[in-house]
């Protein structure tokens, strides 16, 4: 389907322009922010809310803010090392973490890095697929990519829970624990609440949706979020 061909992309530095290695050396570190995931991060417009909040919090040239997404997306695509089985596309595997250090590294070049969060909003299609068992081995591994590929000691995160739609179904409720016991391991990790930002919602045609517990999120709900990260966010990172 159509939507599930798109790719959010938004990156947002300072001292836009400065391409030149050797500016890193005057400029002050910045703190990156890699926001990704499948269609609850897809519909985040960072804008609206996280990054007008980060700006107030550290300043406008102190922070990188990089977004790469796609809807309806299973987390093999962002970790290198999947064992792939059955009708599983090989090719897939890890393409969307490869976009999203792409993206990266260009919104980075010629700065220097004092801090690296991973804002994470993905699970629902590991859900579904019936992949819980698989899923803290592959986010654990995305970080160490991260920490490898972006020269990185630590790697902050902070993860937007599965909400309670799919509440009583065996892997989605495996994959919020897995999602909450990651966001407690550390001083450098964080989990946020999802349940109470999917009530009257719209579908994509603008079509109302009465009641609770939708897979998506109102526009709102997704500002509620936003607002969540950014919380989280400054407890770890000064």
């Amino acid at each position: 389907m159509k939507h599930l061909e798109l790719m959010s992309v938004l990156v947002v530095g300072l001292l836009f322009g400065c391409t030149s290695s050797a500016l890193a050396v005057d400029a002050p570190a910045v703190h990156l922010f890699l926001l990704s995931g499948q269609s609850n991060m897809a519909n985040l417009d960072p804008d609206r809310v996280f990054t007008l909040e980060l700006k107030k919090h550290f300043g406008a040239d102190n922070i990188v803010v990089v977004k790469v997404a796609k809807r309806g997306q299973p987390i093999r695509r962002w970790y290198k090392d999947w064992k792939v089985t059955g009708d599983q596309n090989s090719a897939e595997i890890g393409d969307l973490y490869e976009s999203l250090m792409k993206t990266t590294k260009v919104a980075i070049h010629g700065k220097s890095i004092q801090s690296v969060t991973l804002i994470w909003m993905q699970g629902e299609r590991d859900a579904k697929e019936h992949l819980s068992d698989q899923y803290e081995k592959a986010f654990l591994g995305m970080l160490e990519q991260i920490k490898r590929d972006l020269n990185a000691q630590e790697v902050n995160y902070v993860i937007g829970r599965l909400s309670d739609w799919g509440l009583g179904r065996k892997d989605w409720d495996k994959i919020r624990e897995v999602q909450q016991k990651l966001g407690e391991a550390g001083p450098r990790s964080a989990w946020v609440n999802t349940d109470d930002l999917n009530d009257d919602n719209k579908d994509r045609d603008g079509t109302p949706l009465k009641g609770s517990n939708h897979l998506h999120y109102s526009m709102a709900g997704y500002d509620q979020l936003a607002k969540r990260y950014v919380e989280k966010v400054k407890e770890f990172v000064k």
